[in-house]
């Protein structure tokens, strides 16, 4: 990795996921650009948060969904950092504008969807490259389940958004290597203070004691902390020999089998 202090990028880092992986960062002394779109003072407060671990940082404001401000936003990034170590693709819409099923989404749920991942991630990579060398790290965070099964039905848009953006992250990792980058997806499984906290308080407690009594091994929902550490894992120097790959960071939810009773698959 390159020496002295890194730079970092991370889409969504107002809150939620994308906090958890800007403060795990700055805990490893590295400069964060707190991106957000409507929540400024989710922002300041994830910025204050970077310096008090003794980091330092700036925030970037821009809609994903448009191309033209994710391509300003990197200029802007150019012009406070000059390089950038670390871009993180996590940004995505508010579940209202994308939760409908297939036989009711409208094409402008769908293109929010796909517009705010794979479009996104596309033209955010391509534009932090110029500002990248040998070492960089480039990611992408997904939700592996969603893009392969289907019975979440209002999850279609955003599902086949992530399953184009699992898809491009082993696309660019090839175009890349050469260089020294790496390109990688995360995949976190349901956590805590992010988009569960959003749903309905029945659809929570269903969902954490489902976790809790075992479909997750490890009994219990994640946290941005575990998400932040694990792609702090995968910045390190450490981890240059392993690029586009699918990363589960879910304490082990994806190894149960969905046709067998927790109960009996644990005990």
């Amino acid at each position: 990795m390159p020496q002295g202090v890194r730079h970092a990028l991370i889409t969504g880092s107002s809150r939620g996921i994308g906090r958890g992986i800007a403060l795990a960062l700055a805990a490893e002394g590295v400069n964060v650009a707190v991106h957000y779109y409507r929540n400024e003072a989710a922002a300041k407060e994830t910025l204050g948060q970077v310096r008090a671990r003794g980091a330092d940082g700036l925030l970037v404001r821009a809609d994903v969904t448009q191309p033209a401000q994710i391509t300003e936003m990197v200029q802007k990034v150019k012009g406070e950092f000059g390089s950038l170590d670390i871009f993180v693709s996590n940004a995505r819409p508010e579940v209202p504008e994308f939760f409908q099923p297939p036989l009711e989404i409208t094409l402008a749920q769908w293109d929010a969807a796909f517009d705010s991942q794979a479009k996104a991630f596309l033209v955010g990579a391509r534009a932090v490259l110029s500002l990248m060398g040998e070492g960089g790290r480039i990611l992408a965070v997904t939700y592996a389940e969603g893009s392969r099964t289907g019975g979440l039905q209002p999850w279609v848009g955003m599902g086949s958004a992530k399953a184009a953006l699992e898809s491009l992250v082993r696309y660019l990792a090839v175009a890349v290597a050469k260089r020294g980058i790496t390109v990688n997806a995360i995949s976190p499984g349901w956590t805590d203070d992010s988009v569960l906290n959003t749903l309905p308080e029945q659809a929570q407690q269903l969902i954490r004691g489902w976790h809790e009594r075992g479909w997750t091994p490890m009994g219990r929902l994640g946290t941005p902390e575990d998400v932040g550490n694990a792609v702090a894992l995968f910045c390190s120097a450490k981890a240059r020999w392993i690029t586009g790959q699918v990363i589960y960071v879910d304490g082990g939810a994806s190894l149960m089998n969905p046709e067998v009773p927790t109960e009996i698959q644990i005990g």
